[in-house]
C-alpha cells in the first residue's frame, strides 16, 4: 500500500479505549495533536488498531529515517539481540558500540582526529555537549538562538528557546545561557532582504552579547542548528553560519552543531552542515540515527574530547543494540537514501511551492532534502502568524489520512521517512492541498 485508507471515524473505538486508559495513567505532558494511535508501520505507511492506515510525513518527529521496520534494520536488531541485550559501554567494550564511533568519525563534518559519547536522546548529547565545552575550554557560558531547541532536560533547556511553556515552572535555570538571533529570512531581525543580506544578525552577539552580557574570553560554545528544527524550519543563508564560524575561530569558543534533527540524510546529505561547507567542532546527533532506537550521539574533535574517565558516562548510552541499528542505518543511509531524499525531497518542495499561488495561507515554502516548512499566515502582507489555522491544516490532513506535524507557531513541517516516494509526496501533496482550501473556506474551528 502507498497511500491512506481511512476505514472508520477517528478515533476509532479500539483508539479511543487506549486513548482513554492513556489520559488515566501517562504524563499529561506530552503534546498529542490528534489521536493516532499505532498498530504497525511498514516504510512510509502507518496502520492504526483500527485497521486505519495513514500515509506518515511526519517519521515519528523525523526519526524514523530508513522508515518503520526497514528489514535490513530489523535484522540488525534481532541478529545483536540474540547475541546480548546490554553490557555498559562505560564500563566494558563490544564492538559495536566501537564499529559505531569508527563510521561517525567517518562521517561528521568535523577535521581531523573524531572521538564520540554515546547517550539515549538529543537531550542528553546536548548535555554532554555542555559538559564537555566547559571542561575543554575552562569558560562557563554557552550561546544559543532564539527559537532553538536542544532538549528538555535541565541544562538542554537553558538553551531550548522555541516556546515558553517549555521552560516555564521550571527555574531557575542554568546560568550562564544567552540568546542572539536566528536567520529567520522570511521574518529578518534587522529588517533586511534575502538577496543583500550579509548575515548582519549576527552582529548582535558582537555588538550588544559581547559588548553588554559577557566577555568571549568567557564563552565555551556557540551552538547552533544548521537549519532550525521545532524554530520552524527555519533555512538560514550560508553566509550566517559561515560568519559564525569565523565569530567562533576569533575569540576561541567551540562551534557546537545540533544535527538532532537536520543531521543523518535528511537534508539530502548526511548533515545539513554539508551544504554550508560548514565544519564544527562538536556535532550532536540522535533522532534518525538509528531508525528508531534510542541513541544519542556527541561527536567532538580528539582534542576537545580529552575529558578523563569518570568525568561523563551513561549506563545504557551506545547499547549494542543500538549501536548495531545504527550501524544498519548508515549502511542503507549511504548506499541509496541520502541521494533518494534529495531527489524526492525536491519533487516535494517544488509541488508545495506551486501550491502558494493558490493558497493565501501559505507564506513561505523552505526546506532542504525531506526537510521542509510551509509557513502559514494570515495575511501576507503583514506576515500575522495563522496559529490556529496552522494546527486546523494539520487536523484535517490527518483526517484525511496524511500525518503532519507542526513546527514554531505557525508551520506546517513535511518530514517523512527517507523512503518516501514521488507517487506518496504527491499524495500528501493532494491531500495537503484538500486540507488548506477546507481551512481556508471554514475557518480553523479552533
Amino acid at each position: 500500500m502507498t497511500g491512506p485508507d481511512i476505514k472508520t471515524p477517528l478515533p476509532g473505538p479500539k483508539a479511543k479505549a487506549l486513548i482513554d486508559r492513556d489520559t488515566k495513567f501517562v504524563s499529561p505532558s506530552y503534546t498529542r495533536g490528534y489521536p493516532l494511535v499505532m498498530s504497525r508501520g511498514e516504510g512510509a505507511i502507518v496502520e492504526d488498531v483500527d485497521g486505519n492506515t495513514f500515509l506518515d510525513c511526519t517519521a515519528g518527529i523525523a526519526v524514523n529515517s530508513t522508515g518503520h521496520s526497514h528489514p535490513e534494520v530489523v535484522q540488525a536488531i534481532v541478529e545483536q539481540a540474540q547475541r546480548f541485550l546490554h553490557m555498559s559501554g562505560t564500563d566494558f567494550y563490544y564492538e559495536a558500540q566501537v564499529q559505531l564511533a569508527e563510521q561517525m568519525a567517518a562521517i561528521v563534518p568535523i577535521p581531523g582526529d573524531v572521538k564520540s559519547f554515546f547517550g539515549n536522546s538529543g537531550t542528553e548529547a546536548t548535555e554532554a555537549a555542555i559538559k564537555l565545552a566547559r571542561h575543554a575550554t575552562g569558560r562557563q557560558n554557552i550561546i544559543a538562538f532564539l527559537g532553538s531547541f536542544h532538549g528538555r532536560t535541565l541544562g538542554s533547556v537553558a538553551l531550548t528557546s522555541s516556546k515558553a511553556t517549555q521552560r516555564k515552572g521550571f527555574g531557575p535555570l542554568m546560568p550562564g545561557v544567552y540568546h542572539a538571533p536566528y536567520a529567520d529570512c522570511y521574518r529578518c531581525p534587522v529588517n533586511l532582504e534575502p538577496e543583500t543580506c550579509g548575515a548582519e544578525c549576527l552582529n548582535f552577539v558582537d555588538e550588544q552579547i559581547f559588548v553588554h552580557l559577557v566577555s568571549p574570553e568567557e564563552v565555551a560554545a556557540v551552538v547552533v542548528e544548521p537549519i532550525q528544527g521545532e524554530g520552524g524550519y527555519l533555512v538560514p543563508p550560508k553566509q550566517f553560519l559561515q560568519r559564525l564560524r569565523e565569530l567562533t575561530r576569533q575569540h576561541g569558543i567551540l562551534l557546537v552543531v545540533d544535527e538532532v534533527q537536520s543531521g543523518m540524510g535528511r537534508t539530502g546529505r548526511m548533515f545539513a552542515c554539508e551544504h554550508y561547507d560548514l565544519e564544527a567542532d562538536v556535532v550532536t546527533v540522535a533522532k534518525g540515527v538509528a531508525s528508531g532506537m534510542p541513541l544519542g550521539v556527541t561527536s567532538a574533535r580528539a582534542d576537545v574530547m580529552s575529558w578523563p574517565p569518570g568525568s561523563h558516562a551513561s549506563t545504557f548510552g551506545g547499547n549494542p543494540v543500538c549501536s548495531a541499528a545504527a550501524l544498519a542505518t548508515i549502511k542503507l543511509l549511504r548506499g541509496q537514501l541520502i541521494r533518494h531524499a534529495a531527489d524526492v525531497g525536491a519533487h516535494l518542495l517544488a509541488g508545495l511551492r506551486d501550491m502558494s499561488d493558490r493558497h493565501p495561507l501559505i507564506g513561505d515554502v523552505r526546506g532542504k532534502g525531506l526537510m521542509i516548512g510551509v509557513e502559514l499566515v494570515r495575511d501576507r502582507a503583514t506576515k500575522e502568524r495563522a496559529t490556529d489555522e496552522c494546527e486546523a491544516v494539520v487536523e484535517a490532513a490527518f483526517r484525511r489520512g496524511v500525518l503532519l506535524l507542526s513546527a514554531g507557531l505557525n508551520t506546517v513541517r513535511f518530514s517523512p521517512p527517507l523512503v518516501f516516494t514521488k507517487l506518496q509526496a504527491d499524495i500528501a501533496l493532494d491531500v495537503f492541498d484538500q486540507a488548506l482550501a477546507q481551512v481556508e473556506r471554514e475557518g480553523s474551528g479552533l
